[in-house]
């Protein structure tokens, strides 16, 4: 018997079931009919049109219809790829809001919306029914907004950012019920839970949760995306991620990890869709309103504006686009308790007709939104289109991963001349390019590895790119790592390659944890992880990124000094100063400035000093201003971070200053690690 459809609400967008019934919303401007389609349990689709419009939103009320429900669209309109419009009603289409797929997407020539063994490429028609390949939505309750008191809500002044991956953290952990890994239940787990606890981190980030498909030509070579950067549902998370726990498994982990005083950030990906160029399949936005949701060619509304490098680029300047952004934001915080995004290819979302503007009106909205404004918000901060690289453009509350800090030092460590002044500004908290409008140095994300890329361990072992892997011939990934292999490609078993690399890698996160700024850990990197010199693992669903959890073990003396460097960290507040300091104040107690830069001989830097491109030792000083005594309470110590890239030792003069107490060493990266009272030179 076919239900009956009423004419239901025009808001909210999606599905939401009211205790008696389902009301079905959906957005589309060009359309001019549309289907609702339910699935029955034998797989059996049932179609009712939505008669009911109020301006650009289609709706229908189905009475009787409860959560478990599965539905899709077909939407009805001109096929005319020349004007901007790909409607296909053959296609079934998934609802923009669902919040839960019923599987993922199973590649087939029929997702096209047209035929793809005809000459005329994607201006053909196809008639073939795409229901049996496509994932369908599946209607969910809605639930319950998380309290405000459940949050860590660590300051950024405090944060240390831990970037992981779901199910590479947990899917080889020996510790964990089989069911578990690879799943974000595993992250819950007390195995995993302690591993973090003793680290020292403060927040997780987690790639890609978002439901995305695995690209065709992935598939045909036995690959499939492993990162997750090809979203297709903006409120639904990943299948393969949920385990037996669905989406209250989900909410769960989210909840265990604040209750461990973890925060929860996501990697999520709203620049484009799963759906490709115009010869990618028809899953979702390009059958609803392509001419909507994308930003297309002027001139040629055919092609699609690829200022991101997946083939399309979504329109999130026009407000139905820009409100499906806001609208998942808003779900991850007060339905899953998450704590902060970080923005792939921020660039693209503040980008007009007329370039990128730091007060378009997605960020204006941001900012605006008593929901949104209260969270962590991180730009990754360029894109490939025109002026896409933006590093230190972002809105005052946004922080933004700094590659310049990255890149200045691995260069720095690797020996490359001249390299002092950049590095100074990297260490300061990158205040040249974030000290305005009151940012902080939190501001600047700081690593010398993310997912993207090297590892800590392979930017010590390799000089080239190992991604053969991959199936594009090492054509893919970057190719400017300024890395080094201390003097062997890979693998080696001698002792002195290895002492060197183990040394690298010391400095290399020292770097990272002792400058002003926020730092991030790639997971594993505390224990040797590698890649095997893949610096584009995007693919590899396998070992090659999986958490090796016989590495702790291993590898315990570098995650020793990890979790040493973090307990500095925190027991110094001169090492994370919540606003920049330009040594335009003295310590009250000792008498030395906020911050300098010492030479060998314990004096300022001279502008010879800094010109001097074989120069490769540099010292950096921070004494405590009014404030920080204010802050601490106590009289924070002053801090002397010391740093050598040279072959050879060099004889340091310790700084003088009033009423100085003896210098203690805390850490050194030298393997042995000495600390103790320091000797003056004479």
């Amino acid at each position: 018997m076919t239900p009956a459809i009423e004419a239901g609400s025009a808001a909210p967008l999606g599905a939401t079931w009211d205790g008696d019934g389902v009301n079905f919303a959906l957005f589309s401007a060009n359309a001019e009919r549309v289907e609702l389609c339910l699935f029955g349990d034998d797989g059996r689709e049932t179609r009712l049109e939505l008669t009911a419009r109020s301006g650009d939103v289609w709706h229908g009320r189905v009475a009787g219809l409860a959560p478990g429900a599965r539905y899709g669209y077909r939407v009805h309109g001109p096929y005319a790829p020349h004007q901007g419009h790909r409607f296909n009603p053959n296609k079934l289409l998934l609802d923009p809001y669902a919040r839960l797929l019923d599987g993922p997407v199973r590649w087939s020539d029929t997702l096209l919306g047209y035929r793809a063994d005809e000459d005329t490429a994607d201006l053909g028609f196809d008639v073939r029914d795409s229901a049996p390949f496509a994932p369908k939505g599946v209607v969910v309750a809605s639930a319950e907004t998380v309290p405000e008191d459940e949050r860590p809500r660590t300051p950024w002044s405090e944060t240390v950012i831990y970037e992981a991956h779901v199910r590479g953290l947990t899917r080889a952990h020996p510790r964990l019920p089989e069911p578990l890994r690879g799943t974000i239940a595993g992250l819950a787990t007390e195995p995993v839970l302690a591993h973090l606890r003793e680290l020292g981190v403060t927040a997780i980030e987690l790639l890609p949760v978002h439901a995305f498909a695995d690209e065709h030509f992935l598939l045909a070579k036995g690959l499939r995306n492993y990162w997750g950067y090809n979203s297709l549902g903006f409120l639904a998370p990943q299948p393969r991620y949920l385990g037996a726990g669905g989406l209250a498994g989900f909410r769960d982990t989210v909840r265990r990890l604040h209750e461990a005083g973890f925060e929860v950030l996501l990697d999520v990906v709203y620049n484009h869709t799963a759906e490709g160029s115009e010869l990618g399949p028809t899953l979702c936005y390009r059958g609803i309103d392509n001419a909507s949701y994308y930003r297309l060619r002027e001139g040629d509304p055919r092609r699609y504006v690829n200022d991101t490098g997946c083939g399309n680029t979504l329109a999130v300047d026009r407000a139905p686009v820009r409100e499906l952004v806001l609208a998942s934001l808003r779900y991850w915080v007060q339905a899953m308790g998450v704590d902060g995004f970080r923005f792939d290819l921020g660039v693209t979302l503040g980008r007009t007709r007329h370039g990128f503007d730091p007060r378009s009106a997605f960020f204006a909205a941001v900012a605006a939104d008593p929901v949104l404004r209260g969270v962590k918000l991180i730009a990754e901060p360029w894109d490939i289109g025109p002026g896409g690289y933006r590093l230190g453009g972002f809105p005052p509350g946004w922080a933004e991963w700094n590659d310049r800090f990255r890149d200045s030092v691995r260069r720095f460590w690797r020996g490359d001349p001249g390299e002092l002044p950049e590095l100074a500004r990297r260490l300061h908290g990158s205040a040249d390019l974030f000290d305005s409008e009151g940012r902080g140095p939190w501001a600047s994300v700081n690593y010398v590895a993310s997912h993207d890329g090297f590892t800590l361990a392979d930017t010590a072992a390799y000089v080239e790119r190992h991604n053969e892997a991959n199936g594009e011939r090492n054509h893919d990934g970057h190719h400017a790592n300024f890395s080094d292999n201390l003097g062997h490609e890979g693998p080696t078993s001698d002792p002195a390659v290895l002492a060197a690399r183990a040394r690298r890698r010391r400095n290399l996160l020292a770097s990272v944890m002792l400058a002003q700024g926020t730092p991030m850990l790639l997971a594993g990197d505390e224990c040797g992880r590698t890649q095997r010199g893949n610096n584009n693992a995007y693919c590899q669903d396998n070992e090659t990124n999986w958490f090796d959890w016989s590495l702790p073990d291993a590898n315990r003396e570098l995650l020793e000094f990890t979790r040493r460097l973090l307990a500095l960290r925190r027991a110094h507040p001169l090492l994370r100063r919540p606003a920049y300091v330009h040594g335009a104040t003295t310590d009250p107690v000792t008498g030395l400035a906020d911050v300098c830069w010492l030479s060998a001989r314990g004096v300022p830097m001279t502008p010879s000093d800094w010109q001097d491109r074989g120069n490769r030792f540099l010292a950096m000083l921070l004494a405590a201003t009014d404030d920080d005594h204010a802050a601490a309470g106590d009289a924070p110590p002053p801090v002397l971070i010391v740093l050598n890239a040279g072959d050879e030792a060099v004889d340091f003069a310790l700084p003088e200053g009033a009423e100085l107490r003896a210098w203690r060493c805390e850490l050194a990266s030298t393997a042995a690690a000495p600390a103790g009272e320091l000797q003056r030179l004479a």
